[in-house]
């Protein structure tokens, strides 16, 4: 399944606004990722957002690059680091990723960086799965 299409894409106003609000977050270098369990039904088991701020790259060809990049590596790394955990849990989620790296980096170092976050991202999801209800 390397395929990206529209419907992975995290495009919901209201989902994104319900993300920034009440989901979790950690940094990844140069990665600051969100998430959020969604309980509504999803034709995949994940939606994601790439972003890209203005203020620190302020030529869009910049941003493209890097949006390109990050794309790309979740794209093929999807399926085995995050979809497989997902699926075996039964759950949905939406996802934000947002680069806070300081240079553009080259694909290498994006790809074993987004590995790193992808995994880091699936124990999480398991960590809250796991979690005991409180009496």
């Amino acid at each position: 399944m390397y395929t990206f299409k529209k419907e992975e894409r995290l495009c919901n106003k209201r989902l994104i606004d319900k993300l920034f609000h009440n989901g979790s977050s950690f940094l990844c270098y140069p990665f600051r990722v969100s998430w959020l369990v969604n309980p509504e039904p999803q034709p995949y088991p994940a939606q994601i957002l790439f972003s890209v701020p203005k203020k620190r790259y302020k030529h869009a060809v910049d941003r493209n690059l890097v949006k390109r990049l990050m794309r790309e590596t979740y794209r093929l790394h999807k399926q085995q680091y995050l979809y497989d955990i997902l699926q075996q849990t039964d759950k949905n989620i939406i996802v934000s990723v947002g680069y806070v790296g300081k240079e553009i980096e080259p694909y290498l170092f994006i790809e074993k960086k987004m590995l790193k976050m992808l995994t880091q991202l699936g124990n999480e999801l398991a960590a809250a799965s796991v979690q005991v209800p409180a009496n």
